[in-house]
């Protein structure tokens, strides 16, 4: 009779995480083995910097400040949390390997374009405004819009939601 030998990987530790992403952001990600996850955000906070050093007006100081601050902190908290639910599901006998960690949000699993078209007009928005062809300073008033339209998306989803357990349960 064979006896299985279970090879258990080293736990991750979610303080060399938060380290390796205080120092390099997208490096804790990375050290989860979510190496896409990682190299996105390195692309998008090198983006961010990148257009914080090329354009010198107050908005685009201003939105990519507060964009460059979340997301660096937002991928530190993420590194320690992954790093501990892959500590739990090791705890419960299952290998590292076989841990899969969602990188993406439930809505883009789902299909919805939602943040797609988002990103695709945020995108044409700035380009527009590099090539001068809107101001910052006009657009700026009409922020609030959207988030008006990711209101009127979560309500749309909400409701669609409900529709489908009344008629299915």
């Amino acid at each position: 009779m064979e006896e299985k030998i279970v090879v258990r990987r080293p736990q991750k530790s979610p303080a060399l995480a938060v380290i390796l992403a205080i120092i390099a952001p997208g490096t804790g990600a990375m050290y989860n083995r979510q190496l896409f996850k990682g190299l996105i955000y390195m692309i998008i906070i090198a983006g961010l910097i990148t257009t914080l050093a090329t354009t010198p007006t107050l908005f685009i100081i201003l939105f990519s400040s507060l964009l460059i601050f979340g997301l660096y902190i937002y991928q530190i908290f993420d590194a320690a949390q992954t790093a501990n639910a892959i500590n739990r599901k090791a705890l419960m006998g299952e290998e590292e390997e076989e841990v899969e960690v969602e990188e993406f949000p439930e809505a883009v699993k789902a299909g919805s374009i939602f943040w797609g078209i988002i990103l695709i007009l945020l995108g044409a928005f700035l380009l527009l405004a590099n090539f001068e062809v809107i101001s910052y300073s006009t657009a700026w008033q009409f922020w609030p819009v959207v988030v008006m339209v990711i209101g009127i998306k979560l309500i749309a989803d909400f409701v669609t939601k409900k529709r489908e357990e009344n008629s299915g349960g």
